[in-house]
């Protein structure tokens, strides 16, 4: 059995993390709108050319967990800080919207092997089952990103420019970025054949997966990333509008954004701590209700229960993106886990770029009541959940019957 992955593996990989979101996903928000006016065009013609990073990088996912698969995600996640680095610096030097777009697709190139799924992937390809522990604590560094990027994304570009910024970030990924990837193990030998036996308890470090799953978890799973995705990405882009709209004052509305952040960690904490003890479709299942409870808490009762909906929300998306690497990892095991990966995001990057306009559209249509949109969805992607509890146990039960 492979070793344990060490506290300072998961920190150089998480600290890798923060910086690859930082650069990237959390970018858009701090320099969108000085980006536009200095390249002379719309605002959402940017959010358009980073919607096309996320496709592309949905696209590509399927890729490069292959080659992670393959290869390990040493030399992958040393090649995307190069990647990363070219599309920060021609977001730099872009004076017009085909260039501005070149370097965001270039950026999507970096986002599709270079985020969260490559990360798992590298974990899983090194060290198997014993992953889930490592899985949480990279999203628990990581989850910082915003918290460090937006604020130096928006001290550079007010005292240097956003292209400054830009190219701070590309020197950062040469620099840091490349240390701390080069410093990842390279992959060992290959993980023993599929057919091999896992004794290993599925609710502690280790996960056995179970045997036949069949391809309708493939598709109820592929249906809970791209529904939970949708909903966090429209919360993200529309929560202080949404919250304005059922009531709620500018002021609560800017206090309730500040406590997702801190939601978000304080339920990776439990799911260090207290929930690995449990199977992690139990977390993930009671992660995926949190919106939904809390969505309808809002509708319902209006401006007193937006801080309820807030941390529910914030604890449920916490756990959720725990969930995406550890779910596949508990269901299929861990062989080709980084091209299943990337296969199974698919559907959720695309949900993701889509997410900022569809939900907004809601929002201009049914005001706050656009939240029965995103808790049904929730509902649905937590009734999914428990369909891929019956087909991954019941296979398992007839092999222990025949035994």
């Amino acid at each position: 059995m492979a070793n344990s992955p060490t506290g300072s593996l998961v920190a150089r990989l998480g600290a890798a993390q923060t910086l690859a979101w930082a650069s990237s996903y959390y970018l858009v928000a701090m320099l969108a709108v000085p980006m536009a006016r200095d390249t002379g065009v719309a605002v959402p013609t940017v959010f358009a050319a980073f919607s096309a990073a996320l496709v592309i990088s949905a696209l590509l996912g399927p890729y490069a967990g292959r080659l992670i698969d393959r290869l390990g995600g040493r030399p992958v996640l040393l090649g995307t800080s190069l990647v990363f680095a070219a599309g920060l610096a021609g977001l730099g030097f872009a004076r017009e919207a085909v260039a501005l777009f070149a370097a965001w697709l270039i950026l999507g190139i970096g986002m599709g092997s270079g985020l969260y799924e490559a990360a798992f992937a590298t974990l899983v390809r090194l060290y198997g089952t014993r992953s889930r522990n490592a899985i949480t604590g990279i999203t628990l560094i990581a989850g910082f990103a915003s918290t460090v990027g937006w604020p130096l994304s928006s001290y550079l570009e007010g005292h240097y420019g956003w292209r400054v910024a830009c190219f701070v970030w590309a020197a950062l990924h040469l620099t840091l970025g490349l240390a701390l990837n080069a410093s990842l193990p390279r992959a060992g030998e290959e993980l023993a054949p599929k057919s091999a036996v896992q004794t290993a308890s599925p609710g502690g470090a280790d996960l056995a997966a179970p045997t036949n799953p069949g391809p309708m978890a493939t598709y109820a799973l592929a249906f809970v990333f791209a529904a939970t995705w949708f909903i966090s990405t429209a919360m993200a882009a529309h929560l202080p509008r949404l919250l304005q709209a059922g009531g709620a004052t500018l002021a609560t509305a800017v206090m309730v954004g500040a406590l997702i952040g801190p939601s978000q960690v304080g339920a990776r904490l439990l799911e260090f701590g207290l929930l690995r003890k449990v199977h992690p479709l139990l977390s993930a299942r009671l992660a995926a209700s949190l919106h939904p409870v809390g969505a309808a808490a809002f509708v319902i009762i209006g401006a007193p229960a937006a801080t309820l909906f807030g941390v529910l929300h914030g604890a449920g998306n916490g756990i959720l993106t725990i969930a995406k690497g550890t779910l596949p990892l508990v269901i299929f095991g861990p062989h080709g886990y980084g091209h299943r990966q990337g296969l199974l995001m698919v559907p959720a990057r695309i949900a993701q770029a889509l997410a900022p306009w569809l939900f907004g559209i809601c929002i201009d249509l049914w005001g706050a009541q656009a939240l029965w949109v995103s808790g049904g969805l929730g509902l649905a992607a937590t009734g999914a959940l428990f369909a891929i509890h019956s087909a991954t146990t019941k296979p398992a039960a007839r092999v222990a019957a025949a035994e």
